[in-house]
């Protein structure tokens, strides 16, 4: 607080200091950053100078180590260009590839930040809603999906751990989508971002990683590990693919506007962020556990399945809803949906701000999102906040 945080600063700014205590939606980390950053950082800013960089090649190394040591998988550094962020990458693909008018595929809900690209591109949201199965994970509704791969549907954004449901979809699931997509011709722009955190017993498999060549050289990936050491603000992401051809037809679309500041802290965690980022992917899988466990045993009218992937808990928060009334406050006071007006209940009865589930297109509604990158006791006060007010209710 009092940092220029949006997770923290921008909450009290809306919601007031009477109101709001704890921000458990915006997708960044509370964690101090990785030492390797701060010191790589104090050597830059020593040299006191901060005229035009030459190149990026030594970043781009330690982005093909990454992805080489962590996932066992080879990109060639001659496939990589390296962007401000995952949305400018995909805002140039969309340019390049899907005309204004024309539809994006994508399985929802999903991620927020896309309606906000296909926006900047003029394109149109293809949503194909995904089912709940019996153990509570969401499974793609198979022939929706294919009925939706129309004529004017170009391209299809993936997102790849699924944010915000956290499915780590399978190579048989990826197959699927990627032998569809090449059959309509439709290209796969993969999201990957969120492509480190996978919990204990779970595998995160990269498009590029299909075993059929043509099915891969039919997508673009982006990437970032933004959100792996929380260097949003440093800006610095990447998009790659084996088909040279698209790849020269984004970049077209395409201006990084690069930051030293940025590359110099991400490759510092690229190269020495690993060991500390085990901790901190072992300590938000044990939050996973804990948000369950006393969801499923304190929180009468909300549900939680613990992710795959993700630091983000996407909780089922309908029955809550009907309860309070979510539906009809949101309507007498002009509220977006039923979940913005969730979003205000939690925040003046409980004091903890988490994200509407309507954000994310269709399936969002009756959800919930909480960002579990946060201290124990943190999670636990907030957590502890919202078991009284629903038992207030």
């Amino acid at each position: 607080i009092g940092t220029n945080c949006y997770k923290w600063d921008k909450q009290i700014e809306r919601f007031g200091e009477e109101h709001f205590r704890i921000g458990l939606g915006i997708a960044d980390m509370d964690f101090r950053c990785a030492p390797c950053i701060t010191d790589a950082l104090h050597a830059r800013v020593e040299h006191e100078n901060w005229g035009y960089m030459h190149n990026q090649d030594s970043l781009k190394e330690a982005i093909v180590a990454w992805n080489r040591e962590r996932h066992g998988l080879d990109v060639h550094p001659d496939s990589i260009d390296i962007a401000a962020g995952v949305h400018p990458g995909l805002i140039a693909a969309l340019h390049a590839l899907a005309p204004p008018g024309t539809k994006v595929l994508m399985n929802t809900p999903t991620y927020s930040g896309f309606y906000s690209d296909l926006t900047w591109t003029r394109t149109l949201e293809n949503d194909s809603e995904m089912w709940i199965d019996d153990d509570g994970r969401y499974q793609i509704d198979w022939d929706d999906f294919e009925a939706r791969m129309t004529p004017d549907t170009h391209v299809m954004i993936l997102c790849n751990p699924q944010n915000p449901t956290g499915n780590c979809w399978s190579e048989a699931d990826l197959m699927r989508i990627g032998q569809l997509c090449l059959k309509h011709d439709i290209v796969v722009l993969a999201d990957e971002i969120h492509c480190d955190f996978v919990m204990r017993g779970e595998t995160y498999t990269p498009f590029a990683s299909l075993p059929d060549p043509e099915v891969v050289a039919n997508s673009l990936t982006f990437k970032a590990i933004s959100k792996t050491f929380s260097l949003a603000g440093m800006k610095n992401a990447y998009f790659y693919s084996t088909n040279p051809v698209l790849l020269e037809r984004v970049k077209t679309w395409h201006r990084a506007d690069i930051n030293t500041l940025g590359v110099v802290a991400n490759e510092a965690a690229y190269r020495e962020g690993a060991p500390w980022f085990e901790d901190v992917l072992a300590y938000i899988d044990a939050n996973h556990d804990f948000v369950e466990d006393f969801v499923g045993s304190r929180l009468d009218g909300i549900r939680y399945r613990k992710a795959q992937g993700t630091y983000l808990a996407w909780l089922d928060t309908s029955e809550l809803q009907g309860g309070i009334g979510a539906a009809r406050h949101a309507q007498e006071h002009e509220l977006e949906s039923a979940e913005h007006y969730c979003e205000q209940w939690f925040v003046e009865q409980a004091g903890v701000q988490l994200n509407p589930g309507a954000n994310y297109g269709s399936g969002g509604p009756g959800h919930m999102r909480m960002n579990l990158a946060s201290p124990r006791a943190l999670i636990a006060e907030a957590l502890e906040r919202i078991e009284e007010a629903v038992r207030r209710a």
